[in-house]
């Protein structure tokens, strides 16, 4: 199986236009991207917590975590980061991928545009798009209501 690797531009969120371009492992296994700590520190980016990780081999281990801006051409977009130390690879995890809006086909090892849905559809919001009236005034019958939800005549609460 082959590697992929991807080089990215990564910049401080309040100053975008300072980026230092890194190439990065692809690890779609792993949640966080991680970076160099003298490079997020070049980039003035500040550690806001501390995390602790589990290894390969059973081991803990503890790092700083803060936030990034991730670029590949025209995409852009943010995600935690982990400052890497002495011996971490150089990984781009699962959520800066899905920040950039990108997945890994695990197959073919390329990346791949995600669809972008917005997800949390509610059938109140659908009515107001479609200008439909107030749910409590149709009928819904077969419909589950939230509980609370004033019955209408002629309808049935499941």
């Amino acid at each position: 199986m082959g590697l992929t690797v991807l080089e990215l531009e990564v910049a401080n969120p309040a100053e975008p236009q300072g980026t230092e371009k890194v190439e990065f492992l692809i690890d779609s296994g792993a949640a966080y991207s991680v970076v160099p700590t003298p490079i997020l520190q070049r980039l003035a980016i500040k550690p806001l917590t501390e995390e602790t990780f589990r290894l390969g081999d059973g081991s803990n281990v503890v790092r700083k975590k803060g936030a990034a801006l991730f670029k590949r051409g025209e995409r852009v977009g943010g995600a935690d980061v982990i400052f890497g130390e002495d011996g971490d690879s150089n990984l781009l995890g699962a959520l800066t991928l899905g920040a950039l809006g990108l997945s890994l086909d695990p197959l073919r090892r390329e990346l791949k545009p995600l669809p972008m849905i917005l997800a949390g559809w509610s059938p109140d919001a659908a009515r107001a798009r479609r200008g439909s009236p107030d749910p409590a005034e149709r009928p819904t019958v077969g419909l589950l209501r939230p509980v609370g939800t004033p019955s209408v005549a002629g309808t049935s609460q499941l």
